[in-house]
Formats: structure tokens, sequence, C-alpha cells
């Protein structure tokens, strides 16, 4: 009998193939690690191999990866988690001995007094608790409850498992999960895995991207044709819109939740990513406890935040939280036991944002270096969200909104007929056509619009403000040297 024949392998095809695996996940798409970012990372095999090409690097605008970008670590935190990973490091006279205080503290927390030991489901408690207090003083005093944090893996793990709470139904009633246009792909991906229902709201471009109550009405009617709307999910600061929602614009919002009887989810990792004159971050908790018993005391909210955005940029750590207001206890208990079957979040993940949420105080040896460390960075994202959009603004074709906060840009790009037409005839969507072109021939690594959602007839793409302002300057004047050489192709 032939080997093949003893492996089964003559007689049956394989278990799983794309005929018989989950059809959820064939749904699921991406776009941020997409075809245009796997194609970037083979057009860096090429250039390594000594392949020609029209440039010399493949510049990454495509995900909000700070340190990727050129971005230095935060000394401060570096330090503590050195201590942490390798506690020999106690004992040596360069690290400061508010770093020590800190790793020893956590150390402390940890079995083993290691941070190689699982953690408790939840998160290590001494953490939840200077989270608690990190949003106590962030939100001017309103109460925080340890009880009420759970530690998660980034931010995103966090909001896929409260969305797997809240799915539920068949039919016309499946859960319908209400999300801004332009939206995160998180979203979108994991309302495909979890069969939920999409409810798209748009965003106003002709006003900063604002979010009108007037639209989340319009989308509600609508979606309750067909299944039962029961999650409204905001991101704000915005991604990949980067507009700052008002105080007032926060208070409409929970007012519609209550009236419509809505869990609210507020993605808030950016919330010290603001820069805009006027614009300021405010929590959802906050305002939500501002109005009164008549909401705090009603309205369900989970916010969410993350060691990976803001100053710290420490995406490869997967540190997070979230705050759960105002859920049945029963439900709560539910939750603990999900985010149990996963053990616990990275302890070292749990440690950095232990330091993002207790940095050093005004007494201690770290602190002025921690602030000067801390500013520089905010100093120079605020520098380049101005340049990015005053430059982009001077390209005929393309037209760019201020960027008030987080790190991205979505500008509006005019695209001629016979470039819409050319891109169908290639099969693609016509802005994912332009950032392809743009790629082969620039090198320039970007996300197409339609892999974000935008109204019908228009087009755009994502950009992060992430590399260093002079290869800024660079990647600016390239994409609109392109704009106006890809424009003249197809008039």
């Amino acid at each position: 009998m032939s080997q093949h024949a003893v492996n089964g392998a003559s007689c049956r095809g394989k278990v799983l193939t794309l005929e018989t695996i989950n059809p959820r996940v064939k749904q699921v798409e991406y776009a941020v690690r997409g075809p245009i970012s796997q194609r970037a990372m083979q057009l860096e095999k090429e250039l390594k191999q000594g392949i020609k090409k029209p440039f010399t690097e493949v510049i990454r605008a495509n995900i909000g990866d700070a340190h990727a970008m050129g971005q230095k670590p935060i000394t401060f935190l570096r330090q503590v988690m050195a201590l942490c990973s390798y506690p020999d490091l106690l004992e040596d006279d360069k690290f400061p001995e508010d770093a020590k205080k800190r790793a020893k503290r956590i150390l402390d927390a940890c079995g083993g007094r290691s941070i190689g030991a699982y953690s408790a489901s939840q998160g290590i408690e001494c953490i939840r608790q200077d989270v608690a207090s990190y949003i106590e003083k962030r939100d001017f005093g309103i109460s925080s409850n340890a009880d009420n944090i759970y530690l998660s893996t980034g931010a995103s793990d966090a909001i896929v498992t409260i969305l797997k709470l809240l799915v539920s139904g068949e039919g016309h009633n499946r859960t319908g999960v209400m999300i801004s246009i332009p939206q995160y792909p998180l979203y979108s991906a994991a309302l495909a895995e979890l069969a939920a229902v999409q409810i798209n709201y748009y965003l106003d471009e002709d006003n900063c991207w604002s979010l009108d109550v007037n639209e989340l009405r319009r989308a509600l009617s609508e979606a309750r044709q067909h299944c039962n709307p029961r999650v409204l999910c905001i991101i704000n600061p915005g991604n990949p819109t980067g507009q700052v929602q008002s105080r007032q614009c926060i208070e409409d919002v929970i007012r519609f939740a209550k009236e419509e009887h809505l869990f609210l989810m507020a993605d808030e990792v950016y919330q010290d990513n603001v820069y805009a004159k006027g614009c300021k971050f405010h929590s959802f908790k906050k305002v939500l406890f501002e109005m009164g018993p008549e909401y705090s005391d009603i309205v369900e909210l989970a916010s969410f935040h993350s060691t990976s955005k803001c100053y710290m940029g420490e995406c490869g750590f997967r540190g997070g939280y979230m705050e759960v207001i105002n859920m049945d206890p029963e439900v709560k208990a539910q939750l603990t036991k999900l985010v149990s079957v996963r053990l616990c979040s990275p302890v070292c993940g749990q440690a950095l944002l232990d330091l993002v949420v207790n940095p050093p105080q005004p007494d201690e040896p770290s602190y002025t270096k921690f602030m000067k460390e801390r500013m520089a960075v905010l100093s120079d994202l605020a520098v380049k969200a101005n340049l990015t959009e005053r430059i982009f603004n001077t390209v005929p074709g393309i037209t760019c909104n201020p960027v008030q906060g987080a790190m991205y840009t979505f500008p509006r790009i005019a695209l001629p007929q016979k470039a819409i037409d050319k891109a169908k005839e290639e099969g693609h969507a016509p802005d994912m056509y332009y950032c392809v072109r743009l790629l082969e021939e620039e090198g320039i690594c970007l996300v197409p619009g339609s892999g974000f959602g935008q109204r019908e007839g228009t087009f755009h793409f994502r950009m992060t403000i992430l590399p260093p302002t002079e290869k800024l300057k660079v990647v600016l004047q390239k994409i609109g040297e392109f704009h106006l050489r890809f424009t003249e192709e197809f008039l």
C-alpha cells in the first residue's frame, strides 16, 4: 500500500476548505492590513533583493503604528518594563528610584513576583484600582469603581467581547449595531464575524465630520424595518476622520441612546490626541454623570482606552481597559466568565497600562524628563496635523478637513470618470485603484476610503500623520504630485 493511501490523502480531500470553513470568516474584511498592505510587504522584500523600483523605500502611512514610524519610546515606560521583565536590574544604579518603586509594586502583585505568571482574568487588582483613580482624576472627581474595570488585550479585544454579549436573535430580531461611516474596520469585521446587522450612520464631511443626531434617527428608523437595533458605537476622537466631538454633541448622543434604549460603546483610545484650537476631549462617562441621575442611573455604557495611541504609541504591548457603567449584575457575571475563558490579557500590557494611568508625579525624579518627552510627542503630532491639512488643501482635487485629533487624515479625492471606469475594468474600487497606483509608483502605502466606508460617489484615502516631520513633508509632496499626474492621465 502506498504512503498516500496510508495517510488517507488519496481517498479524501482536506477537512478544511473555502467551502467548509465558517462562512462568517469569509465575510470579514480588515482594510488596514488588506491587499495594499500585503503588496507593500512584497515591495519591501523586492527592494531588499535589489530589484529596481521608482522609489528607494516603502513608506507605510496605512496604520497607526507610532514606533514603526520612528517615534521614540517614552524612557520611563521602558525603564519600568525592563525592570519588570528582568528584575535583576533592580540592583542597577542606572535606573531611577521611582522606576524601581513602580516595578516592585507591579511585581509584588504578580504570581511568583513574575510578569510571566497569569493574572486574575479581570486584570491585576492594584492596576485596576490605578485605572479607576486615573478615570476619577480625568473626569474631575466623578467616582470610578475598580470592580467595573476590565483590563484587555488593547481596546480591540474588549470591544469585541462587549459585542459578543450584545449580539443575539434571528432574522428580524437579530441585533443591529450602529457604527459611524467612515468607521474603523474593526467594527465591521467584528459584526461580520458575529453575524450582527451593521447599521450605518454617516458623519457630515461638509461640517468637519461632525455627528448629527438627525442622521442617527434616520439610520435607526430604517434599521428597525429589518433588525433589532440595540447598540450605538462612537469613536471620539475619530478614526479615520480625526474629528473631536463637542460636549453638546455628546449630550445629544446620550439623550438619543436613552430615548431609543440603546447600549452605548465609546471608543476613546485617542483621548490625549487633541490638537485643534477650541477642541477638547470630553469623556462620555463624565458628560453622562454631569447630566444627572436621569441619565447616569440608566444609560448603559462601556468605554475603552489603550496604550497603543496617545503619546505612548506602544502598540505591541497590547495593553488596554474598558469600564462598564450600569451593567446588569447578572450580565456582568457573564462578562467576567467570558473574559476568564481567555485566562487574562498580556501581563506586560497590564504593567505598561499601569504606568500610563499612574505616571511620574512632580516630586519624583523621572517627572521632568517624562513630561518633556510626552509633550514633545503631542506637540509634534499637532504640528503634523496642521501641516497635513494645509499642504493637502493646496492640491487641486484634494479636500482635507482639519485634523482636530487622533492621528489620521481622511482627505476626499476628485477622480476623473475615465479613472473610475478604468478601475472598474480592473476589478477595483476607484480609490483602491488610486492607492495601488500610488504604492507602485511612489512607494507610499495608504488605505482606500472604501475600506472604511464613505458616501456613494465620494472617494477618499486614510493616511497617518505619524511619519517624522521631514519625511511627512516628502510624503505629502509626493502624493500631491501623484494626484496631479494621475488626474491628468485620465482627463
